[in-house]
């Protein structure tokens, strides 16, 4: 709160009043002294305060935030490198889709079985049984 010039004026009013023209100079003086006992006593206040905890405090600080900086650095490089993982997500979906090549054959009616591709058999001991029954089934047909 600050006081200004009218309330001052009206501060030193009262006081004449109260107080007495000829006991007002004995007490200003008073009051300065206490004003000025009072800065003193909160400055010492002040200072013991910040040797005491602020100072003790900020010295502890120091090898924190050394210890910190790495692992912010860290953190700033993982979310760049999350962002650009987002960017490129983002970017597949919005991709052209890829031409089509032409179509041999029309597309089936929906229900239809698709024709099984022929697959191709392993190389060894089971390929030609695999040949020959596939020779016998036909030939009972």
């Amino acid at each position: 709160m600050k006081i200004g010039f009218m309330e001052l004026v009206v501060i030193f009013i009262v006081a004449l009043l109260a107080i007495g023209p000829d006991k007002l100079p004995a007490y200003a003086q008073k009051l300065g002294q206490a004003l000025r006992e009072f800065r003193k006593v909160s400055q010492d206040v002040t200072q013991d305060v910040r040797e005491s905890v602020i100072e003790p405090l900020e010295e502890a600080q120091k090898p924190l935030r050394e210890a910190l900086e790495p692992l912010e650095e860290l953190d700033k490089q993982v979310r760049g490198d999350m962002k650009d993982l987002e960017k490129e997500f983002k970017s597949i979906g919005k991709a052209k889709p890829p031409e089509k090549a032409p179509a041999e054959e029309p597309p089936a009616p929906a229900g239809a079985a698709e024709p099984e591709a022929e697959e191709e058999l392993p190389a060894g001991p089971e390929a030609p049984a695999a040949e020959n029954t596939e020779q016998t089934e036909g030939e009972n047909v």
